[in-house]
């Protein structure tokens, strides 16, 4: 593997680790860790580590998609492996 590809891969990887990193802050941290500092601040009815733990890890996710791709899109031209 020549040493553009490394750096392809590396790149690539940082990003899937730094979208998981919050997508575990989003959803076992907020969701479970820390749901009962969160107890006390109304969303939608429920308080907000409820609603982390039910909707909010979802949306997170939904948008990590869209930055995801948005940033491999965006690497993929850095490195001339786009379509």
């Amino acid at each position: 593997m020549s040493g553009q590809d490394s750096d392809y891969w590396r790149a690539n990887v940082r990003i899937i680790l730094i979208c998981l990193a919050i997508w575990a802050v989003a959803s076992f941290g907020l969701g479970i860790v820390l749901r009962p500092m969160l107890e006390g601040i109304m969303v939608g009815g429920a308080d907000l580590g409820f609603w982390f733990a039910q909707q909010g890890s979802i949306y997170v996710f939904l948008v990590l998609i869209f930055v995801y791709a948005w940033l491999m899109n965006g690497l993929d031209r850095k490195h001339g492996v786009d379509e």
